[in-house]
């Protein structure tokens, strides 16, 4: 009980209880979507305004990997541009969102399953920017990031994350930010402009994984090592598909399920996301 008395005196000053949050898994896609007026930054602004204003945003982004786990926890966390090649006004882009120490600690005090670091380093990737400054264009909320554990298998990102259940009716949005399938060796660069172009064997993931979604077969899911050869295309590494599960860990068995920006970039990229609540 002592454990989480850092995260009661965090929410004693909220409603004793907030209304619950949902929680999202969004494909980010490339950090252009940061600066695009596009279909996918326009849904990131829809959510934004539809679904109940946060007291703060925790995201799971695919681009802060660690050994051990870290949350940010610094009041003022900086916009990191980690990404190379891209136009002048990108690397321009400040989301100077505050950042919650308190909340940090409650939230590393949630997760017993490891000694969380309360990182003072880190800051806000693309993977959290790019998507959060859509949904929040004030910056006047805080934001976090919780790092992902590389040297860890599936099932223990998928059981870390259930530790944080309680945070979704405690006035926190948790977002994964990623991209189901996210294969950038094969990208048709040629083909990024063409609307909906999907390898076939992205196309046939795709509707896999939103099959298992939809039936929350979420056991296949972490196990996706056993879903074929398309899988092996579709995640050549699990970097941008482990926040999927850190967001699939926090569904309610009342949430509904339902997906947005489903479309195919590129060949070998989906934007496809989430909404469970």
């Amino acid at each position: 009980m002592a454990a989480l008395q850092p995260f009661y005196n965090w929410t004693k000053s909220l409603l004793e209880e907030d209304e619950k949050h949902p929680v999202l898994f969004i494909g980010h896609g490339s950090p252009m979507n940061g600066i695009g007026d596009n279909e996918f930054s326009k849904t990131w602004a829809k959510f934004g305004n539809e679904i109940p204003k946060p007291k703060a945003v925790l995201v799971i982004s695919a681009h802060w990997l660690t050994q051990g786990t870290g949350i940010t926890a610094m009041p003022n966390p900086k916009t990191i541009h980690d990404f190379g090649g891209f136009p002048q006004a990108l690397f321009d882009i400040q989301y100077p969102a505050p950042g919650n120490p308190e909340l940090a600690k409650a939230t590393a005090d949630l997760i017993h399953s490891t000694n969380v670091h309360l990182d003072h380093d880190w800051g806000l990737d693309h993977g959290t920017w790019t998507v959060v400054r859509h949904m929040y264009p004030s910056a006047d909320i805080p934001v976090l990031q919780l790092s992902i554990d590389y040297s860890k298998p599936p099932q223990y990102h998928y059981d870390l994350a259930k530790q944080l259940k309680d945070l979704r009716k405690r006035g926190v949005l948790i977002i994964g930010s990623g991209n189901m399938v996210h294969n950038l060796r094969m990208v048709a660069w040629d083909k990024l402009q063409e609307p909906e172009y999907g390898f076939d064997w992205a196309i046939e993931m795709n509707a896999i994984f939103k099959e298992k979604i939809g039936n929350n077969d979420f056991k296949s899911l972490i196990d996706y090592g056993k879903l074929g050869k398309a899988a092996k295309l579709a995640i050549p590494t699990p970097d941008h598909y482990y926040p999927l599960l850190y967001a699939m860990a926090l569904r309610d068995e009342k949430d509904d399920t339902s997906f947005f920006n489903d479309k195919a970039v590129g060949g070998s990229l989906t934007m496809t996301s989430v909404k469970w609540g």
